[in-house]
């Protein structure tokens, strides 16, 4: 049985990897330190979900912990998928040191500890705002990389010390740039999440901009999808591949989507432009199709219906 480490185990992303890695037959261990950006409690309810299967265990620490990281990520640890982070954009904007702190050097102490260790590999969790504004789209991986926020830049930091620990000291890590992430567990916070609760309340929604901006929002079982697939695939070692959709929608055609699923007409009220916003995301997913055999199954529409159903049955969430 591989025993396998999911940092950031508690989280959205996390908790899903956590959940199939374990139905897969994996010994996991979810690292989080369930940190209160959002509900400490939405990330227990994810851990239950972990727990709930068998040989699945987590352990409360920080990345930014060299020590604590040296300790779990042991000798007898196969994998390591990296997912902790401090998100947000707006909130880089407002403080760029924390996601310095845990996007960067917590990073490094992964990257240290899983060398040390001898893993087989570690899989990195990057983002598409690692590209920041459009040159051109879709954003193929020779897009040139100017993050616009605090937070794509740690993001891109940590991107380049997976390269050079595969270069420099040869362990075995990909990172994984993902784009707009959405689906059952999400962080309570982000732009699906808000609106379907605020259209099932019949309440106004605010959206920045003029809501022409476009993301490419790509549900979570193909996340989960990819990054399975580096259990298997020996290639990509160094790289950063796009893990999208492939098919973006503006704002405002996100917001009739939920109308319509949920069955009401939305009330919207557009509010100032955010700084560090990306206008626009689209990714190619070719590179990723041709190193490690992915390719996006779900598309918006199917994915939102999905959402909202599970929304239904977990008003909490």
């Amino acid at each position: 049985m591989p025993k396998t480490v999911v940092t950031g185990g508690a989280g959205f992303i996390g908790s899903h990897i956590g959940e199939a890695l374990a139905k897969a037959g994996h010994q996991v261990v979810l690292i989080d330190n369930l940190d209160d950006y959002y509900s400490p409690d939405h990330k227990r309810r994810n851990v239950a979900c972990v727990l709930a299967a068998p040989g699945a265990s987590f352990v409360k620490a920080d990345v930014t912990d060299l020590g604590a990281m040296r300790e779990i990520i042991s000798r007898d640890v196969d994998y390591v998928f990296h997912e902790a982070a401090q998100p947000g954009v707006r909130f880089s904007v407002k403080d760029p040191f924390k996601p310095n702190n845990v996007n960067v050097i917590g990073t490094l102490n992964v990257l240290q500890a899983s060398l040390e260790a001898g893993v087989k590999r570690v899989v990195n969790a990057s983002s598409s705002s690692v590209y920041g504004k459009a040159e051109y789209l879709p954003f193929d991986e020779g897009h040139p990389t100017q993050p616009i926020s605090p937070y794509g830049v740690s993001k891109l930091a940590a991107e380049h010390y997976c390269r050079v620990f595969h270069e420099v000291y040869g362990i075995s890590v990909v990172s994984l740039r993902y784009f707009s992430v959405y689906g059952p567990r999400m962080r309570p916070d982000l732009a699906i999440s808000l609106f379907t609760r605020k259209l099932m309340n019949n309440e106004v929604i605010q959206v920045f901009g003029d809501g022409t901006q476009t993301r490419d929002f790509t549900h979570i079982d193909d996340i989960v999808k990819a990054n399975m697939k580096l259990l298997t695939v020996d290639k990509a070692d160094g790289k950063a591949i796009n893990v999208g959709a492939g098919n973006a929608i503006s704002v405002n055609d996100l917001v009739r989507h939920l109308g319509e699923i949920i069955g009401v007409k939305p009330e919207v009220a557009y509010i100032g432009k955010q700084k560090g916003e990306t206008e626009h995301t689209l990714a190619d997913c070719g590179l990723g199709q041709r190193l490690i055999g992915f390719t996006p199954d779900i598309d918006i529409r199917t994915g939102l219906e999905a959402f909202v159903r599970w929304q239904r049955d977990n008003l909490t969430g």
